[in-house]
């Protein structure tokens, strides 16, 4: 790390601990969701003010004209500290990016992003239906041109936050009768117009934060279409790909290997502390040497980008690992604690609380790329194996059996 980027870091740094006490941990703990995403607001706010919102978006759209390497340097600091950000991921990591991007009407475009920065309004993206998996292009969900328009009818789901977006990115099966990819059109939608329904899924560990998006006879303009009609899949596969560049933990974003060692000494095995069996013992070296791995593959992806390289897809590796692993270790603190590991909190952090942890984990192994699809990208992209076999490949869309 130069002494610039040092010096970034410390300044980052400084800055966070100045408004921890308002927006940090401790602050946030006993808040309802809907106060606390009140407090999200307030906290994206202040982060516009101080030059730490779209750290690498060009300064005409707000942003600070900085590169990925000082975004991820202040986002490595910003998840120690436990604020309200996560409310702002989705909008801020793809479909505000995306608008930048591919946004028909420019001034339009620039109102949308500040204050998407400044936390005043919230995106979501739609894409995963009930019946396309992590398959992107074999979505269902049709538009239909109406005159100078379109008409949306069909279904999303697992979409993050659409109970509190303004606006979303949406891809459409435009035309049934050419192959499943090329098909598709992207649009923005407006989340508040006629037709559209929300509806949230409760997941295992308490929250609600994913929910079914139901389009009923919506209307877009034209102007709201965001690809060449059928040329909505490469829009869409820039989305996944846009925000490459992004603060890892190699904790999976669990509880930190400390508190298990803490924990390990308090509760016992046979009569004695649990961290002197040396099961346990094996466990926590274990995990403390693949933690280490990962952070050296992200401090390699570090200095490639201060090279002026595109870090490699073994970053793949860092959330398939990481997130798994934290299920296993989390699993191994609560049956360490007996029948108290069965305690729930449904308010509790992730990063503090085992149980937690381990409830929530599982959708931290299917959001932002599957286990399966990580698995497909290191046996193609890092190792080199040949393609599954692509019974689809070449077939028009309503050909394929449903």
């Amino acid at each position: 790390m130069t002494d610039a980027y040092e010096a970034y870091r410390q300044k980052a740094r400084s800055w966070l601990q100045s408004i921890e006490s308002e927006f940090g941990r401790e602050a946030r703990r006993g808040l309802t969701e809907e106060q606390d995403l009140a407090l999200g607001r307030r906290y994206q706010s202040a982060k516009y003010a101080a030059g730490y919102a779209g750290i690498n978006w060009p300064e005409d759209f707000g942003g600070q004209g900085l590169s990925h390497i000082e975004k991820v340097i202040f986002e490595s600091e910003e998840m120690k500290f436990g604020v309200p950000s996560v409310y702002f991921g989705i909008s801020l990591g793809m479909p505000v990016p995306i608008l930048m991007r591919y946004g028909p009407d420019k001034e339009f475009a620039r109102e949308r992003v500040i204050k998407a920065l400044k936390g005043e309004e919230i995106w979501c993206q739609l894409f995963s239906e009930p019946s396309g998996g992590t398959d992107l292009a074999g979505l269902r969900l049709k538009a239909e041109q109406d005159g100078n328009g379109w008409r949306l009818n069909g279904q999303k789901v697992w979409t993050s936050w659409a109970h509190y977006s303004d606006y979303g990115v949406i891809v459409a099966r435009t035309d049934p009768t050419v192959e499943k990819h090329k098909g598709l059109t992207y649009f923005w939608v407006d989340m508040k117009a006629p037709g559209v329904t929300v509806r949230g899924i409760k997941l295992a560990g308490g929250d609600s934060h994913v929910n079914e998006v139901f389009f009923d006879n919506v209307r877009v303009e034209d102007n709201q279409r965001m690809s060449p009609v059928g040329g909505g899949f490469a829009v869409a596969i820039t989305t996944l790909m846009i925000e490459r560049y992004i603060a890892t933990d190699s904790g999976g974003f669990g509880p930190h290997l400390d508190l298990f060692v803490d924990l390990a000494k308090e509760v016992e095995i046979n009569g004695r502390p649990a961290i002197e069996d040396g099961r346990i013992r094996s466990a926590i070296a274990r995990n403390y040497a693949m933690r280490a791995g990962l952070d050296s593959i992200t401090a390699r992806a570090m200095l490639m980008m201060q090279a002026g390289m595109e870090p490699g897809p073994e970053g793949s590796l860092n959330k398939l690992v990481a997130v798994r692993s934290r299920q296993k270790l989390s699993e191994l603190a609560i049956d360490l604690q007996g029948n108290s590991g069965m305690a729930f909190e449904p308010h509790a952090f992730v990063k503090e609380d085992w149980s937690a942890s381990w409830l929530n984990a599982p959708t931290g192994r299917i959001a932002g790329g599957s286990d399966e699809t990580l698995l497909n990208t290191i046996a193609e992209r890092i190792l080199g194996l040949p393609q599954d076999h692509r019974p689809d490949k070449g077939v028009p869309f309503n050909q394929i059996p449903a």
